[in-house]
C-alpha cells in the first residue's frame, strides 16, 4: 500500500467473478492508486478467488448481500484516496483515460461528482449516458442523454448534470465527510439518484466529462422483468419520492405510481400469467407503506 494514496477504484462484486477479473484486467495498477472488490455474499467465496489471482488488490468480503450502496459503502470506509471512483464489476475500460474526472475536479472547487461517457460494451457500443435529463416528480422517471446512439463525438463537451450515473462515478471524499455515505435504504435501484439529490442540496455540482469513457456489458444478474427488479422499482420510486418531495407534489406522485402504474401493471402481469410479478408490485406498495422511511 503507497504511503499517498490519490485515487481508490470500488467495485461491488456479487456472483460476478468473470466479470470482475476482466474489470481488473483492464486497470494499469500505479503506486498512487488502489483497487478494492467488495464480495457482497457472492454463493461461492468468490473474494478468496480474487485475492489469490490479484495480490494487489484489497478485497473484502461481506457476510450478507448489503445491496448496491451498502456494498459500496463497506468499500468506501476502507479506501484511503483523495478521489473514490465507483463503478461497476460488468464495466472496461479500454483506454484507462480517467485521469480526465480528476483534472475535471480540480477545474473548480464546486464540483464534487465527475461521471464519465458510457458506451455499452456490445456491437458499434452505442452509448448509454453522457448525463440526465430531470427527474420528473410526479412519474419518477428521466432519460439518459443519447442513450443508443452511435457515438459520433456529438456529446465531447463536458457539462454538468443533475444526477451520477451509478456504474460508473468519481466523487471527491470531501463530499462523502459533508453528505453521508450513499442512502441503504434503498438496497437496489435509484440510490445514485437519491444520493446526487444529497450532493446537490450540499452545493456541489456534478459533471459529465467525455474525456474518459468506459464499456458497460449491461448485466443480466436481475433481470429485466425479474421478481427482484420489479419489487424494488416499485418500492424504491415511492421512497425516493418521500425523501425528496414536498407538500402537494408528493402526494400526487404517490397517486400517480400507486393509483396509475402499480395498477396497472398489476393487470398487466396478471393477464399475462406472470403472478410472481404481480406479488412482485404488490409487495413493493405494500412494504413502502407499511415502513417509516425518514
Amino acid at each position: 500500500m503507497p504511503q499517498e494514496c490519490r485515487l481508490s477504484i470500488i467495485t461491488v462484486n456479487y456472483n460476478g467473478l468473470k466479470d470482475t477479473c476482466e474489470l481488473i484486467d483492464s486497470i494499469p495498477f500505479n503506486d498512487s492508486m488502489e483497487v478494492i472488490v467488495v464480495d457482497n455474499a457472492s454463493q461461492q467465496d468468490e473474494a478468496k478467488i480474487i485475492q489469490s489471482n490479484y495480490p494487489q488488490v484489497k478485497v473484502i468480503r461481506s457476510k450478507k448481500n448489503l445491496g448496491f450502496a451498502g456494498g459500496n459503502n463497506l468499500g468506501i470506509k476502507e479506501a484511503k484516496g483523495k478521489y473514490i471512483f465507483l463503478i461497476n464489476n460488468d464495466t472496461l475500460f479500454k483506454d484507462f483515460d480517467i485521469q480526465a474526472l480528476i483534472d475535471r475536479f480540480e477545474s473548480s472547487p464546486k464540483i464534487g461528482v465527475a461521471c464519465p461517457k458510457i458506451r455499452f460494451a456490445w456491437g458499434n457500443n452505442p452509448i448509454q449516458f453522457t448525463g440526465y435529463t430531470p427527474l420528473s416528480k410526479i412519474t419518477i422517471r428521466n432519460q439518459s442523454i443519447g442513450f443508443g446512439e452511435e457515438d459520433k463525438g456529438q456529446y465531447d463537451s463536458p457539462h454538468p448534470t443533475l444526477y451520477a450515473h451509478g456504474a460508473a462515478m468519481m466523487i471527491k471524499r470531501e463530499v462523502i465527510d459533508n453528505v453521508g455515505l450513499m442512502p441503504e435504504c434503498f438496497f437496489l435501484y435509484y440510490e445514485e439518484l437519491d444520493w446526487s439529490m444529497m450532493i446537490t442540496r450540499a452545493g456541489y455540482e456534478i459533471w459529465y466529462e467525455p474525456a474518459c469513457t468506459i464499456y458497460h456489458k449491461e448485466s443480466q444478474s436481475t433481470g429485466q422483468n425479474s421478481p427482484l427488479r420489479t419489487y424494488f422499482i416499485t418500492r424504491n420510486r415511492l421512497l425516493l419520492a418521500k425523501r425528496n418531495w414536498k407538500g402537494i407534489s408528493k402526494y400526487i406522485s404517490y397517486c400517480y405510481l400507486i393509483g396509475i402504474v402499480a395498477t396497472r401493471d398489476i393487470f398487466k402481469y396478471t393477464l399475462k400469467g406472470r403472478f410472481d410479478l404481480t406479488k412482485a408490485v404488490c409487495r413493493g406498495v405494500l412494504t413502502f407503506n407499511s415502513q417509516l422511511y425518514l
